[in-house]
């Protein structure tokens, strides 16, 4: 016999439990915190990053490609606006390369990913696959990492503007614009993964389509890391 859903106080306290999984305490996250990062490990890690960045438009696309409700579709279609910009020179793409720039990488070799590590290309092709292959919903639910997020962005942004106050204040845009952002993201996606879980094993679909998202998270850090540690490599 099938197990009962979760009520629905019980399934958001299961989907939050994940934060344990999430990428906040990585040891690379925590030494950027710290201020212990050098400069070519502030540069690496952006210029990886773009790699994710620049997959998220087309991880939503996936999604609605895979979504038959009208409705969800007009929903979702925002992200993809927000990260491309309704027009050349905005969105959080933008915003991103600006980062990149303020902290001393050319535009140009960031957005032909010329310093990302195969590893982070790995976990990025790993999570645009999921949202290509996989239910709908799972991967709405996999983006539920945004419950996670606002906080670290918002720590993020002050240690980074206390310990490295060479990277030019201009290039926060991303984090002061994303860490409300997420939060009305989150938002939407919990609606939609609490309305259209009905069965336990959607649930616990949707727990597992979580999970992974922070594994890829980890993963990506991971790879961030080992490629922030190679000093032979010179991104200025």
């Amino acid at each position: 016999m099938a197990e009962p859903p979760l009520n629905r106080d019980e399934f958001v306290k299961a989907l939050r439990a994940k934060r344990d999984l999430y990428w906040r305490e990585h040891p690379f996250h925590t030494r950027l915190h710290q201020g212990k990062l050098g400069d070519q490990e502030i540069r690496s890690w952006v210029a990886n990053r773009w790699s994710y960045q620049a997959a998220l438009p087309r991880k939503d696309a996936a999604i609605l490609a895979n979504c038959p409700l009208p409705d969800v579709r007009r929903r979702w279609i925002t992200r993809i606006v927000y990260q491309d910009g309704a027009c050349e020179g905005e969105g959080g793409l933008e915003a991103w390369l600006r980062l990149a720039e303020a902290v001393g990488l050319i535009r140009e070799e960031v957005i032909a990913e010329q310093h990302v590590a195969p590893a982070v290309r790995f976990a990025t092709d790993a999570y645009v696959t999921f949202a290509r292959e996989r239910p709908w919903l799972e991967a709405v639910a996999a983006s539920l990492t945004e419950l996670f997020s606002p906080d670290l962005m918002r720590e993020r942004l002050a240690a980074m503007r206390r310990h490295y106050p060479w990277i030019d204040p201009a290039g926060y845009a991303y984090f002061e614009s994303r860490t409300s952002a997420a939060v009305s993201d989150a938002e939407v996606a919990l609606e939609l993964v609490l309305a259209h879980c009905r069965t336990r094993a959607e649930q616990d679909a949707a727990q597992d389509a979580l999970a992974f998202k922070c594994d890829v998270l980890w993963a990506l850090l991971d790879g961030i890391e080992r490629a922030a540690s190679d000093r032979s490599t010179d991104l200025t």
